[in-house]
This record gives C-alpha cells, structure tokens and sequence, in this order.
C-alpha cells in the first residue's frame, strides 16, 4: 500500500514538473528598416525549452502595423519553431517597441509576449517642432530648423499655414540639407494652436509633407519667463 502511494505521488510530481517554455534566442527582436521601405519582413527563431508539448491558440498585436504567423501549432519539447512578422511602416521614425502575443494552452506560460524594436533612421528633422508663445508676450519672430538626413538631398518648395494668425518664411541654409524656417504671430492676444505645412520635392510619396507646430498658450503661474521648448 505505502509503496503504491509513493508511486502515485512521484507520478504527480513528475505531472506538475512537465511544462512548456516557449523562449526566443534573444529577449529582443531588433528590426532594422531603410527609410524609404513601406513594410519590413522579420523571421525570427524559438524553442519550446519545456518537457511537454505545447500548442499555440492565437496571436494578437496592440498595434495594425505588426501582422505574425509561426510556422506550425504545436511544438514538441526541444523542437525549433519559426515566426514571421510583418510591419507597415507608415511615417514611423526613430525606435519604437511593438509586442506579439503568443496564447498557448501551457497554463505556466498562457500568455507568451514577444518583443520587437522598430529601428527607422530619421530623414528629415526639425527641431524644435513645436515654436511657443504665452498669451500677451511680445509677438517675436522665432526660428526652428530642418534638416535633411537622407541620403539625397530634399529641396523645400512650399509652406503654408493652417492659421492666418502668423507670418512666416524660409531660407535655405545648405543647399538641399539645412533650413531655417520662422514664425511670427500678428497678435498673443488669443490661445492658437496651428501648424506649417512644409512641401518638398522628394520623390517618396511620405516624404513629401512634413509638420512644423506653432502654439499660444496661457502661462501657468509656476512656469519659467520663457517657454523651453522655444528658441
């Protein structure tokens, strides 16, 4: 009796001990990106490191610019699988995180997130992006730059504002790679949020347009005499 017992109770343990453990070969998928590309295909490896099978139930994304598929949906201990994970890059910039979720029927590891960095070189930047004022301050002129980054020079052909409220202008710094371009609201009087639309003539339709911002704000009363993110 006592040693049917004992078989029972390691035949429990070895039960409770057997799980999946879907890992990937890096905590991090790094996606490198041109910026010219539309969508960027990343294949990526795994293992199910658990000593029991698991199968994958669905896959979800926070976000519809990442679409995944894996190769199969059940994986054997040991066994390698393959994802593959499509992203439409839109007007991304920079370096954004974007997370996959992999649902399986493994009640130690239901939820399974794997993590992908998007890396977009810049090609066009304009800094400050937001030119501000305060309601009442003087209605000084103010600078932001843009600065062409690509590989090919861009040439500046149109600015237009969505608010009548400002003058502006531009000058072409560096033939084709730098601009100065400058903001100078008719009155402070009102709030007015607005921006400039910037034209070039880059041959790539999501850099043809770009944004500068321009804003009048009441001054909160612990704010510094100027504005720090204006120049």
């Amino acid at each position: 009796m006592m040693k049917n017992i004992l078989t029972y109770s390691l035949l429990l343990m070895l039960v409770a001990a057997a799980r999946a453990e879907l890992a990937l070969e890096t905590p991090v998928i790094e996606v490198k990106a041109k910026p010219v590309d539309e969508e960027v295909t990343s294949v990526f490896k795994f293992r199910n490191k658990g000593s029991k099978p698991v199968k994958i139930l669905s896959l979800h994304s926070g976000c519809s610019c990442l679409k995944a598929e894996l190769d199969k949906t059940v994986y054997a201990p040991g066994e390698e699988g393959s994802g593959t994970a499509v992203f439409s890059l839109g007007s991304f910039v920079g370096r954004h995180e974007k997370i996959l979720q992999v649902m399986t029927d493994d009640p130690e590891q239901a939820e399974w997130e794997i993590t992908f960095v998007l890396d977009i070189p810049e090609v066009v930047s304009i800094e400050p992006k937001t030119l501000q004022w305060w309601i009442g301050e003087e209605p000084t002129e103010k600078t932001t730059k843009m600065l062409i980054l690509g590989d090919e020079p861009m040439k500046l052909l149109k600015l237009t504002s969505t608010r009548e409220n400002v003058d502006f202008s531009w000058k072409e710094v560096k033939p084709g790679r730098e601009y100065l371009i400058s903001i100078k609201p008719k009155t402070t009087k009102e709030v007015t949020l607005g921006a400039l639309k910037i034209e070039t003539e880059s041959k790539v339709p999501k850099f043809q347009r770009h944004l500068a911002f321009f804003s009048i704000y009441n001054k909160p009363a612990d704010a510094a005499a100027t504005p720090s993110d204006t120049k």
